[in-house]
């Protein structure tokens, strides 16, 4: 168990993702961070006072600046504007950008030896953005994308099946965004391939709703975005670091030769443990996949690009 975990943003995201850090008890204080004044403290005493109902001794603290937040071990950064419907992550770029620059100037000041988990949007560049700013080493700055993404998928196709979702085994690399790249090659159904199931046609349509499956949550909620997945793929991240269990998750690492792929951030299979990532693993791919993987990386490359000459 850790000492300390701090969330930075109480939106949304930000809060449910500390509610379940605190009923996981991974640490034994959850700090919430928040520039909005009121909203943090009130919301952490909420979650505090739930304890005695749901069996949780974690403190959960709510704050407006980052002295309560010192010395965390973890640190995830949900701050920044969420999308609209017909908004692309990508137009979250010059405005989410200066909120993770200011957070991440904060962490390096008082956790400097923590750990940074990103999920503001537009994730991979967010995550850029991060380890530019903190200057910490890039296995303790990555971001939260492969393990939502590979749950949608799952999710669609236990759906289409009518099976358990625990009996999907799937994985989606690349991009937090629409180049993602599910593999088809790795899609199982209790060791079954999924070739098996659906035809290909069918598949491209489980693929394509996987890629727009934040979108489609954004077009029904109008104001906001996602947060009950993406708050429980981060919730299976911390853990694995936490209790240093080593599991191998699809997050956003910072890419240096894998896959022939370099200087960018991406969805990779990543060994996870009280280190932060430990070690990229390199899957074996079909033509196509390796194609798509390197299409997803020249597409946050050019976002970074972007961004370099908005600032």
């Amino acid at each position: 168990m850790f000492n300390k975990i701090t969330v930075v943003g109480a939106g949304h995201v930000g809060a449910t993702q500390a509610l379940r850090l605190a009923e996981m008890q991974v640490a034994k204080e959850i700090v919430i961070v928040d520039i909005l004044e009121g909203i943090p403290q009130g919301k952490a005493l909420d979650m505090y006072e739930s304890g005695p109902v749901m069996g949780f001794d974690t403190r959960v603290i709510g704050a407006n600046g980052y002295d309560e937040a010192a010395g965390s071990e973890i640190v995830v950064i949900t701050a920044g504007i969420p999308r609209k419907p017909g908004m692309s992550r990508d137009d979250l770029l010059a405005t989410n950008a200066g909120i993770v620059r200011e957070v991440s100037n904060a962490v390096k000041k008082t956790s400097p030896d923590a750990i940074c988990i990103v999920v503001s949007n537009p994730l991979d560049v967010m995550s850029y953005v991060a380890k530019e700013t903190t200057g910490f080493p890039a296995s303790r700055v990555f971001g939260m994308a492969g393990v939502l993404d590979t749950a949608r998928y799952r999710t669609f196709i236990a759906e289409r099946l009518k099976v358990s979702v625990e009996d999907i085994q799937a994985l989606v690399l690349g991009g937090h965004g629409d180049t993602m790249v599910p593999l088809v090659s790795y899609t199982t159904v209790s060791g079954i391939p999924l070739t098996q199931f659906l035809g290909q046609d069918e598949i491209d349509g489980l693929i394509d709703r996987t890629r727009k499956g934040g979108a489609e949550i954004v077009a029904y909620l109008k104001e906001g975005s996602a947060y009950y997945a993406p708050s429980a793929a981060v919730a299976q991240m911390v853990e694995a670091i936490a209790k240093d269990k080593k599991r191998i998750l699809p997050c956003a690492a910072w890419m240096e030769g894998q896959y022939g792929i370099s200087d960018t951030y991406l969805g990779v299979p990543c060994k996870l443990g009280t280190g932060g990532v430990e070690e990229i693993i390199e899957v074996q791919l079909t033509k196509d996949e390796q194609a798509a993987l390197e299409k997803s990386a020249e597409h946050v490359r050019g976002t970074i690009a972007k961004l370099k000459e908005l600032t």
